[in-house]
């Protein structure tokens, strides 16, 4: 355990370098009870950033019919089993912890730089980080908090729950107009950041590649009381 926590914290000291990025506080709870149940060692920290032009932001929702989502940071849509390790998918699912998820500082740098100028220039409608869930979980979030839906074009190579649900690090969906496709590949070629369009926002329904079709309705609801489930409400 000691071992892990403190590769934990070498892992944020680099990242705080890289980025430049002060952390300001901290916290590791190693040993943690609600009751009779233990919960995960967790460390949690602190970081402060800066936005010179408050303007100049934007949120996760999306926001118009016709536009078009692309996955920034990756030229495909591929699963892969170690894509799982650490998932929620893996925990929910099957009922298991394992795995060690791995991140590259340098794809990280080029994607978030690539991300905020296409935020400061206007180019992205919306942006959201895959994190906990993967990209399925990520493109759904944006359509509840849009009121809209998504259509999936892309094909997926590899494996389809790891495609879906695996929790690769350095990867952002974005919604842009289909008028700045060319001035948004300009700025991931600058930064040599790879992206594929994953389909488009529509009316009603999350749809995906032939694998999933649902109301986004009925997955609002599971997401609104996902809480209140966990509780046994």
């Amino acid at each position: 355990m000691y071992y892990q926590l403190e590769h934990c914290v070498r892992g944020i000291v680099s990242a705080s370098e890289a980025f430049d990025v002060p952390v300001i506080s901290g916290n590791v709870s190693l040993y943690n009870e609600t009751g009779n149940t233990s919960i995960y060692p967790t460390p949690v920290i602190g970081a402060v950033g800066l936005t010179e032009n408050v303007s100049q932001h934007c949120d996760i929702a999306f926001k118009e019919v016709g536009d078009i989502v692309v996955l920034l940071g990756a030229s495909m849509v591929a699963g892969h089993s170690l894509s799982l390790a650490g998932s929620e998918y893996l925990e929910v699912i099957h009922s298991l912890v394992v795995g060690q998820p791995s991140i590259s500082i340098d794809k990280e740098l080029s994607v978030q730089a690539a991300c905020r100028r296409l935020i400061i220039e206007g180019l992205a409608k919306s942006a959201h980080d895959c994190s906990d869930g993967g990209l399925a979980v990520t493109i759904v979030e944006s359509a509840i908090q849009g009121k809209l839906g998504f259509g999936g074009t892309v094909e997926i190579e590899g494996r389809w729950d790891a495609a879906l649900f695996g929790e690769d690090q350095s990867r952002v969906v974005v919604s842009i107009s289909h008028d700045d496709l060319d001035l948004f590949s300009n700025v991931c070629e600058e930064y040599s950041v790879e992206w594929c369009v994953l389909g488009k926002v529509q009316l009603d329904r999350f749809s995906f590649s032939g694998l999933i079709d649902l109301p986004i309705s009925q997955l609002e609801e599971i997401w609104a009381q996902s809480l209140e489930r966990a509780a046994g409400g």
